[in-house]
């Protein structure tokens, strides 16, 4: 790859980065004048889990086909080298003008407010997606507070630049293969959390034997004054609820300066109001607010025997909720939960590590991925 200079600083029509066996300027078009159109249509009446055809809606889109719908009927056929583009979305959703990649034929079947394209003249189908997908064209269109429809006229009035085909096929097959290599890297976590969940149900299937007051102290959060809450970092992280956690650990988003209740770094922190059931390790000292409780293990090495044992009994705390509007569980449920003999639960903390490790790597292809878009297209 070759950095593009320009001479004399004049701004021409050519990526920021460039294959070095390549020269020339790119030429500028709209969407309609390298594609044909086709819009989907609505399949509600031949939705069923057995069907022959995957129903790609902006569902599966947005999901990267994680999310599948099956139907009967092939209203309206995809066919290979197609690609899609979602043209509905809720205000700044995830799905508007997101793309997906059709690689076989007689699978697919489009549904509506998704349309597909095929490319003309020759141009490769997978360069035109990556160049429209989530483009900033068709971004604007979303206001914030509206549900966004684009139009047909809208959806082909987006600027594309168009390079000679030899060109859009060497960039279209290095992207290809970062996703690629995006999902082998996926499956692998996947693979490792199946593992991670198998291990937990052969050490954990034991009868309670104890309860989890007989092995560590629960502090139940209360929420500060509102007038003390600020997000410039004065005063006490707080912790409220599920927003204030991911991936295991606390990420809060607020600070107070009034703290009623708090628990140290290290310590297991609990969500008590809806969602139940999340849990995390304080990665500093924080505020408990009202949505959570920490839990203090009477012993240091039963740390990581209680968060790994909260982590896979999530699910087990519906049956404890209350309240038809806000779910939540008090006190004395989580200190009447009954937990097994277990202690030495150190293959599954070594196992999340290891996802840990995974996960960064994915992001990392992910980075490498949203850079070259950027600086591969004009």
């Amino acid at each position: 790859m070759t950095t593009t200079i320009n001479n004399e600083h004049k701004k021409l029509n050519v990526p920021n980065l460039r294959f070095p066996e390549f020269q020339g300027e790119w030429e500028e078009y709209t969407l309609q004048d390298v594609v044909t159109f086709s819009n989907g249509k609505a399949h509600e009446n031949c939705v069923n889990d057995d069907g022959d055809y995957i129903l790609v809606n902006s569902k599966f889109v947005s999901t990267n086909g994680q999310v599948q719908k099956r139907v009967t009927s092939q209203l309206s056929p995809l066919h290979k080298y197609q690609f899609v583009m979602v043209m509905s979305d809720l205000p700044n959703g995830k799905a508007l003008a997101k793309c997906f990649y059709v690689e076989e034929d007689n699978k697919y079947t489009l549904n509506q407010r998704v349309c597909s394209f095929t490319s003309n003249d020759g141009n490769v189908s997978r360069f035109l997606m990556y160049q429209i997908n989530r483009n900033k064209y068709y971004l604007r269109f979303d206001d914030g507070i509206n549900q966004t429809n684009l139009k047909k006229s809208e959806v082909l009035s987006c600027p594309v630049f168009i390079p000679i085909v030899r060109e859009q096929e060497k960039i279209a097959t290095l992207l290809c293969k970062i996703d690629e290599r995006i999902a082998t890297q996926n499956k692998i976590i996947e693979d490792l959390k199946k593992l991670k969940s198998a291990i937990s149900h052969i050490l954990f299937s034991s009868k309670g034997a104890i309860h989890l007051s007989e092995i560590a102290n629960v502090v139940m959060g209360q929420s500060p004054s509102s007038n003390a809450y600020n997000d410039q970092g004065l005063g006490m992280p707080l912790v409220q609820g599920n927003l204030d956690i991911s991936n295991g650990k606390t990420t809060p988003r607020l600070y107070t300066a009034e703290f009623n209740q708090t628990t140290e770094k290290g310590n297991i922190i609990l969500t008590v109001r809806a969602p139940v059931g999340e849990v995390a390790k304080a990665t500093q000292k924080v505020c408990l607010g009202r949505g959570v409780c920490a839990i203090i293990p009477h012993e240091e090495n039963m740390s990581d025997f209680i968060y790994q044992y909260l982590t896979f009994y999530k699910f087990m705390w519906r049956r404890y909720e209350q309240g038809s509007t806000f779910t939540s569980i008090n006190g004395s449920d989580v200190r009447n939960i009954f937990c097994p003999k277990v202690r030495n639960v150190s293959i599954l903390t070594l196992l999340d590590i290891k996802i840990n490790i995974e996960e960064r790597v994915v992001k990392q292809y992910q980075s490498q991925k949203q850079y070259m878009l950027y600086q591969m297209f004009i």
